[in-house]
């Protein structure tokens, strides 16, 4: 038998037919469909045929596209290095296709990249692998020995599970000169054997005959099955029962509860008595004893499982009713099952792509699937639908088959992922439907540059900071993924001189904390501007710029600086002269000092620390000027000393100290000094100790110092120009300096310092005052300066 088969498969194989035709692809283009034609039970590895060969696709897609098989059990699989279609599982004809002389295993060979699918039919054809056989292996029947020559009786049929000449095709009746077999043709199609009466029987000189009935098929070679014929030979019982109908049509929907009744068959017999009481039963059992009940007594059939359309939409029931006498006859009833919708489609997913780039076209092919539904008609039809509002839609394709295309603009950022629920509907009344719910992910794509968290920073960082500590921090968010969304910052621009850019900040990349490479020192520099870069790591890169404005604000950190009075050329101490009759409020003079810091740090105030004569004379808190406080007395002294602090108004204050020496005189010439010429002279001037230039023509001194000092004298007297409250005279363009310096110290020689002097109540220094001074009448001033290098007489 195996030689056989195998011999047979051979065959089979050589002559298989291939049937392209046209249908429409999944992506635009077109496949074929392809039949083979195959034995079954083939052995498991056979060849079916080559799907590279047949499809048009070369070797390289078998791996590349992912070729497979899509079927709900694995009966075939793809050889991937040839492209072979081989067998991988038993394949039993009988079992697929029951009861259908036509079997067809259809396939669906999926590829990816682009999305294919290939509809394959694989006809399985009927092998010699089932022999007839009888449901009893013996059987008895009563026959009375009146029976008449020509009377026929039925027997049981064989059945043999395959199909075509491999079927039962002919019965065989070992010999018995009582007894010949006699074939009729049943509605469905198969031989009928019946036993035909040669010769008369005689119960008391035969009681009993044992026969053989043997069922053929056709196949090569021949299956046969038999099954023993007891006959019994009975008393006289001349009438059999007959049945109202000899075939009973009935329809019957399925899901009917258990114990509904299907029909009920009714026989006669004309015998009386025991040979008229009738029962019945079932000829054939198989599946019909599992499904219905028959009652002996009355021959009502009843459903005895629930009755399912989808496992078998018809059943053929042969009932025999037997007399006591032991005659019987049999009926058949022809059973249609009716479908009900009772089943909801199924969906099922053939393939999804495991991701979905955002910028992806509308129509891209997201993923393949197919519906089933187990009812027939209307029923069994389906139509697909999403009910979220989604980017996606569904497009139908043949078979069954659908594709879920986008539909609309993606966006990672906004919607990273998308729950989409396809229910799928058939047409019953009412209809039935079922939803599945796929998560699909979408991919970036680096479309979002960085983005800063201000459009701009101002940054103040106090001037002295530690060199390497960190003055600021910029970030910025980008709501791209993994590298798209990786942030690097850097410094693209700044107002600072490039070769010195690194030497003043410098930014981490990874954290956007901007370093001070330096000790800033306002003094020096106050503010400088940055342009810093957000750059993400996508391909190609985005990256969004940010203004940053370092203001360096000041520290108290410089003490003031007093420009006047100052020691002379030979260190000696300087001392200004007092008319005796000054009055209360006469102007002294004034105490010059500068600091180098800013806003409060350099609102400097003046205080009196010691006095010869406490209340003889007042000091100004702001201004630092020196006025008599009251008239000479006649006890005072003429010689008079004054210790003046000079504060600035950081915290803490930082000051200096200046030391005045005031005498008073009836006139200039009582204590005037060898030079006749009232002007100081360049040696005289006041500046730091030992500044000696030699120079009596006048001419702007070289020494850094004394320019500072009398820079600031000159600021003294703009500040008082700009209050109106200047006693010191002068002519326009002078400050009123020439009358006590001397004509070559004019406003042109006098480079600007007023920034470095603070007004109070505002952040303004003395260049916002500028204006104010043109115009303004200076007053003269008495007030003349003189060296007390040696003792004065009171």
């Amino acid at each position: 038998m195996g030689n056989r088969a195998k011999q047979r498969s051979s065959t089979l194989r050589q002559r298989q037919v291939l049937f392209p035709f046209l249908l429409p692809l999944f992506c635009g283009a077109f496949s074929e469909q392809i039949s083979y034609s195959i034995p079954e039970e083939m052995a498991r590895g056979s060849v079916v045929g080559n799907l590279t060969k047949d499809l048009g696709l070369s070797v390289q897609d078998l791996l590349t596209r992912n070729l497979r098989v899509s079927a709900e059990k694995q009966y075939f699989t793809i050889n991937a290095e040839n492209g072979n279609l081989l067998v991988s599982g038993r394949i039993d004809r009988e079992s697929l296709c029951p009861l259908n002389p036509v079997c067809v295993l259809p396939l669906e060979i999926v590829a990816e990249n682009p999305l294919n699918v290939f509809h394959i039919n694989v006809m399985i054809e009927d092998i010699n692998d089932n022999p007839p056989s009888f449901p009893q292996n013996s059987v008895v029947l009563q026959i009375n020995e009146l029976a008449i020559p020509g009377a026929r009786f039925g027997l049981e049929s064989a059945i043999d599970a395959d199909v075509g000449l491999n079927c039962l095709q002919s019965y065989q009746l070992s010999y018995n000169e009582h007894f010949s077999l006699m074939k009729r043709n049943k509605t469905e199609g198969k031989n009928t054997p019946e036993l035909l009466l040669e010769k008369p029987l005689d119960r008391e000189r035969q009681s009993s005959h044992l026969l053989v009935l043997t069922a053929v098929d056709g196949g090569d070679p021949v299956r046969t099955g038999t099954t023993q014929i007891r006959i019994e030979v009975t008393d006289a019982n001349d009438n059999p029962p007959v049945f109202s109908q000899d075939v009973y049509k009935v329809s019957l929907p399925e899901n009917l509860p258990s114990g509904t009744s299907v029909l009920k068959v009714t026989a006669t017999d004309q015998d009386e008595g025991i040979n008229a009481e009738i029962t019945y039963s079932f000829k054939i059992l198989g599946d019909v004893g599992n499904m219905f009940m028959l009652d002996h007594q009355s021959g009502e059939v009843k459903s005895k499982n629930p009755i399912d359309f989808e496992i078998s939409s018809s059943y053929t029931i042969n009932i025999e009713a037997k007399d006591g006498g032991g005659m019987a006859t049999e009926c058949k009833i022809l059973l249609e099952i009716l479908d009900e919708n009772d089943n909801a489609p199924e969906v099922v997913f053939t393939s999804v792509s495991s991701s979905i780039m955002e910028d992806a076209e509308p129509g891209t092919v997201i993923a393949l699937f197919k519906t089933h539904d187990k009812d027939s008609g209307e029923n069994g039809q389906v139509s697909c639908l999403i009910k979220e509002k989604v980017p996606f839609r569904i497009q139908s394709s043949a078979n069954n088959y659908y594709k879920l295309v986008t539909d609309g603009t993606l966006d990672r950022e906004q919607t990273p992922e998308y729950n989409v629920t396809i229910t799928a509907t058939d047409r019953g009344k009412p209809p039935l439907s079922s939803s599945i719910t796929i998560t699909l992910h979408i991919g970036d794509v680096n479309d979002n540059p960085p983005v800063f968290q201000q459009s701009a920073y101002l940054v103040h960082v106090p001037e002295n900071n530690p060199p390497g500590a960190s003055i600021a921090q910029v970030s910025a968010s980008d709501p791209d993924l993994g590298p798209n969304g990786l942030i690097s910052y850097s410094i693209v621009a700044s107002d600072l001189e490039p070769r010195a850019l690194s030497s003043y900040v410098s930014v981490n990349a990874q954290s956007g904390v901007l370093f001070a490479q330096r000790a800033l020192d306002h003094e020096h520099l106050r503010a400088f501007q940055l342009t810093l870069q957000a750059r993400d790591q996508g391909s190609p890169a985005l990256s969004t710029n940010v203004s940053l404005r370092v203001l360096v604000t000041d520290r108290n950190d410089n003490a003031p600086r007093v420009l006047y009075p100052a020691l002379g050329p030979d260190g000696s101490a300087l001392f200004d002269t007092v008319p005796r009759a000054a009055q209360p409020g006469y102007l002294v003079t004034k105490v010059v000092a500068v600091d180098a810091d800013s806003g409060h740090n350099a609102w400097l105030s003046y205080h009196v620390l010691q006095a010869s004569e406490p209340g003889l004379f007042s000091l100004g808190l702001r201004t630092g000027e020196v006025r008599t406080a009251r008239a000479l007395g006649d006890r005072d002294a003429i010689r008079q000393r004054l210790l003046v602090s000079v504060r600035d108004g950081g915290q803490p204050p930082l000051s200096a100290t200046a030391t005045l020496h005031l005498v008073f005189a009836d006139s200039l010439q009582e204590q005037a000094p060898p030079n006749t010429d009232w002007r100081f002279s360049q040696a005289q001037r006041p500046g730091t100790s030992g500044s000696q230039n030699g120079d009596e023509t006048g001419t702007w001194p070289n020494n850094q110092f004394d320019t500072e000092m009398l820079q600031a004298m000159i600021l003294a007297s703009a500040s008082e120009a700009a209050d109106g409250s200047s006693t010191l005279g002068g002519g326009a363009g002078t400050m009123g300096l020439s009358a006590r310096y001397g004509p070559q110290f004019t406003l042109q020689h006098v480079p600007d310092y007023r920034q470095n002097v603070y007004i109070p109540g505002s952040n303004a220094t003395l260049t916002n005052a500028a204006g104010k001074r043109d115009g303004k009448a200076p007053a003269s001033s008495n007030g003349n300066k003189k060296k007390s290098g040696k003792k004065e007489k009171k």
